[in-house]
């Protein structure tokens, strides 16, 4: 027999997950990893944090399975778009990563907008947020001269780690389209938006396709993590992409609902549509787009909850399942790290509002859940608004996904049917591209029914969807009166 691998990184951890040429799950297997916080608004990671996660991961999966490493006929790596590396002629890495949820850059993205704001939309179907590379770019180059002296070559998240295992510099259009420096109507890296940021195009992987064959694992990269010298290694390319390839969803109409890091609502399109409340990606589907809205705290509201309170996920979640609908009054806003749709305003701030004596800690467990999947209403009410009405049945993704609490609460919040099914977790996504690169699937649709196997159903309970559509009045009221609040503290 033999297999595929996909290896994800996510907000916090890696998952790499091996299936067999079947489209069987084989085996899976997780490494955590940290992130730091050095100041206020910033989020970093460590590239050699993740090389060293990597290695426990594939080591720790090919153990766990037992397989031999020479029966993997392919590896692919996806990762969390925007996260990017600066490093200088040595391909050496200048300053932590700084990932996609950091905020510093929020005076950056000021000066773009008021300045460019119109070019940058035009070229790259986004407006200027903190989440973007460009302004991240600008930052560094205002506040550490020295390393932006330094910078020669800039790298994205799973790149690096690619490169760790290859030598081979590049990435894929997914991935560039991402950086706010790439031209989506012509998929090549911008001139104008490369002047702004103050970088030349050599700095800047070449571009090829996800499932293209880059290299092979080195002698060096073999020892380090047990893959065995010469497997093939596909370019790979971004870890919600993966995570939509994964549910299945790779015809127009398709939809996908997101509980990860990050919270989305994805439909699968023929064509993009460049809307300021919307993120806009292709699909690795030839000529298929998913632009989706976004939350910018889902799963890492309830990490954040969990790590700073106390609890497991399963002591939390059998406590908030005794709590009524609308936590009696205690709601939660996830904007921990400032919100995307429909707001793009990085001064946004969590809370909790409404409390009261009688609350427990279940109270506030329930309206940490609650409050993202309200944000996801927020999300869906944004894509109706411009015409994108996604269908009452979705497929549900991401490490929220497997508690069958919040799946009931976001199925009621949202009125739409959501289909679980046995894993759609990026990593499998990336094994599938693998399988498609080289030629085990025919094809995307090919490789999702190889590969893809229903677990459950969540269906709406109607009169809680009407409560919760009241609810989220509130909800939004809450937003309307403290955003005046947070941005004053910005000025």
């Amino acid at each position: 027999m033999k297999y595929l691998l996909g290896v994800d990184f996510g907000g916090g951890s890696t998952k790499a997950t091996l299936i067999d040429t079947t489209g069987k799950i084989i085996q899976e297997n997780t490494v955590e990893y940290p992130t730091y916080y050095p100041n206020l608004g910033w989020c970093e990671q460590a590239p050699a944090d993740w090389d060293i996660a990597f290695s426990e991961n594939v080591k720790g999966l090919l153990e766990k399975s037992g397989i031999d490493a020479k029966d993997i006929l392919a590896v692919a790596i996806d990762s969390a778009t925007h996260t990017w590396v600066m490093c200088d002629e040595e391909f050496r890495p200048l300053r932590p990563a700084i990932h996609w949820t950091d905020s510093r850059s929020r005076s950056q993205v000021e000066a773009l907008r008021n300045r460019y704001g119109d070019l940058i939309y035009e070229k790259s179907f986004h407006r200027p947020d903190t989440i973007w590379t460009l302004p991240q770019i600008l930052w560094v180059k205002e506040n550490e001269p020295e390393n932006f002296k330094k910078l020669r070559y800039i790298f994205f998240e799973k790149d690096y780690i690619r490169y760790g295992l290859t030598g081979v510099y590049c990435t894929d259009y997914i991935e560039a389209q991402g950086s706010m420096l790439f031209d989506c109507n012509t998929n090549k890296w911008s001139e104008e938006l490369l002047q702004i940021a103050g970088i030349t195009e050599e700095m800047l992987p070449p571009i090829v396709k996800p499932t293209d064959v880059i290299g092979k694992v080195t002698g060096s990269a073999s020892l380090r993590t047990g893959l065995a010298e010469g497997t093939p290694v596909i370019c790979g390319t971004t870890d919600t992409v993966m995570e939509v390839f994964a549910s299945g969803a790779v015809h127009p109409g398709d939809v996908t609902v997101k509980l990860a890091t990050a919270g989305r609502i994805c439909v699968i399109t023929d064509k993009p549509y460049p809307n300021q409340h919307l993120v806009n990606y292709a699909h690795v589907a030839e000529g298929l787009w998913y632009p989706g809205s976004a939350t910018k705290a889902a799963a890492s509201s309830y990490r954040w909850y969990r790590d700073t309170f106390g609890g497991d996920y399963q002591e939390l979640n059998v406590g908030a399942e005794e709590v009524p609908i609308g936590s009696e009054g205690l709601m939660y806003h996830p904007y921990i790290n400032g919100e995307l749709t429909p707001y793009a305003d990085p001064t946004l701030c969590g809370s909790f509002i409404g409390i009261r004596a009688t609350h427990t800690k279940a109270h506030f467990t329930r309206s940490v859940l609650e409050g993202v999947s309200l944000s996801l209403l927020h999300s869906k009410k944004t894509l109706e608004s411009i015409g994108i009405s996604p269908s009452d049945k979705a497929t549900i993704i991401g490490g929220g996904a497997k508690g069958e609490l919040w799946r009931q609460i976001t199925a009621d919040c949202l009125g739409m049917e959501l289909v679980k099914t046995v894993s759609s977790d990026s990593s499998l996504g990336s094994a599938m591209l693998a399988g498609v690169a080289m030629g085990v699937f025919a094809d995307y649709e090919a490789a999702v029914k190889a590969c893809i196997e229903v677990e459950s159903v969540t269906k709406p309970i109607k009169e809680n969807t009407e409560k919760y559509e009241r609810i989220f009045e509130e909800y939004v009221a809450v937003h309307d009166v403290l955003a005046p609040i947070y941005q004053a503290r910005n000025k």
